[in-house]
């Protein structure tokens, strides 16, 4: 779509650590005609950037370099400048608020990186519908938490729906296997922050794996018996043994957004449940109990305090060169809404090799580039407003193939 704005997209915040990889694959892997622009607070940080990221590629326009603090009416201003903004400031329960507001206020797209659902929801309670009227897209949640379980759910969605004729009953997936040098600085001081920036019915009704939905959830949710519930720990067919994920909460919460925005293709008896693979029943309960003890540990401010004395400080992180033999796969089956004993089934791959970071910064940038090409389907598709990753579809899929994101499908045989 033609557009008047100065800019296709700004960087808001390329000096942090995810940033800055945004930044470099938009450098390296978007088209050289793209009119952007990098932002932050402060321009003498963002300069030596701005040079770097031409050196890694002297045939494309060198990115503007825009001095913005997260003052609404600067905030304001540069929304009306851009067709989209890539927000990588957090926390976002801190920094981020003003910035959805700009851009719901000002028709102007917006795309993040948070992993912080309780926050995610004050913004669909307060924004969601002023982003639509004005006819925004706003996606939050580009990152490891939560495209994969995202993705691949929608993927296996559209497989039943394609080769089974059917809707979605359920959808069990796990992280299977995992390599990852360890959280930056920015993620660990997310999670604290929003322990003390909200209080604890907040943060459990942000917790809730139905808490973005835009309807009620299904009467029918497949139960859980009072030992899977104790200790956390099931067997589920063709995945193995599984426990509690850290993922889970955030990504249960986003996918069931996506199903509820688009209930006609996921049904809506739909269900989804993330989880974690094991190798033994013993490890998945030492790890749930383990997980639990530690979310519960962070209501507690002097445990907040010392953990940010021992953590990366937020803007840094892993050495890329620790994180290179990172990898990530996740799986998935998928069960139709068949009325029959033995319904049909389809299972799923998602995969990538490298930092989880890095994956992040590609998975916001392909994402913003599927929004600016064909804005009106995905209007049309998510209806607007704030919405997830998987309204962008079959075209976001693509692009993250091209990129070394892959995902798998296959209907079983019993």
């Amino acid at each position: 779509m033609a557009s008047t704005r100065q800019y296709d997209l700004v960087v808001l915040g390329p000096t942090g650590y995810t940033g800055r990889f945004c930044a470099e694959h938009i450098v390296k892997n978007l088209p050289t005609d793209l009119k952007w622009a990098i932002a932050g607070r402060s321009p003498h940080k963002i300069e030596p950037i701005a040079k770097d990221l031409k050196a890694l590629n002297p045939d494309r326009l060198a990115p503007d370099v825009l001095a913005v603090s997260l003052d609404p009416t600067e905030l304001a201003e540069l929304a009306q400048k851009t067709r989209l903004i890539i927000n990588c400031i957090g926390p976002y329960i801190l920094y981020g608020t003003p910035v959805v507001e700009a851009c719901a206020k000002n028709g102007t797209h917006y795309v993040d990186v948070t992993g912080e659902t309780p926050w995610i929801r004050l913004m669909v309670e307060k924004y969601h519908e002023t982003a639509k009227a004005n006819g925004s897209i706003i996606i939050p949640s580009l990152g490891f938490e939560s495209v994969p379980a995202d993705m691949l759910a929608w993927s296996l969605v559209k497989r039943v729906r394609e080769d089974l004729s059917s809707q979605t009953r359920s959808i069990e997936s796990c992280i299977k296997k995992i390599k990852s040098a360890g959280a930056s600085g920015g993620t660990l001081n997310s999670i604290f922050s929003n322990f003390e920036a909200l209080p604890v019915s907040q943060l459990f009704k942000g917790f809730q794996p139905f808490s973005l939905a835009v309807s009620t959830p299904p009467k029918d949710v497949p139960g859980e018996s009072i030992l899977e519930k104790l200790l956390g720990v099931r067997y589920v067919r063709d995945l193995g043994t599984l426990t509690t994920s850290p993922n889970g909460m955030a990504d249960m919460a986003i996918v069931h957004r996506s199903s509820s925005l688009m209930s006609e293709l996921y049904g809506k008896r739909f269900y989804f449940r993330q989880l974690l693979y094991v190798r033994s029943y013993f490890l998945g309960v030492l790890f749930h109990v383990g997980f639990n003890l530690f979310m519960a540990s962070l209501l507690i401010p002097p445990v907040r305090w010392l953990l940010r004395r021992v953590v990366y400080a937020p803007g840094a992180g892993p050495s890329l060169e620790s994180t290179r033999n990172d990898y990530a796969e996740l799986n998935a089956v998928a069960t139709a809404d068949q009325n029959t004993p033995n319904p049909k089934r389809v299972f799923g791959k998602w995969y990538f090799q490298g930092s989880q970071y890095v994956l992040t910064g590609l998975l916001v940038a392909e994402a913003a580039m599927v929004i600016l090409n064909e804005e009106d389907k995905v209007r049309k598709v998510s209806r607007g407003g704030i919405v997830t990753s998987a309204t962008l579809g079959q075209a976001y899929v693509d692009r993250l193939d091209k990129v070394g994101v892959h995902i798998e499908t296959k209907v079983l045989e019993d």
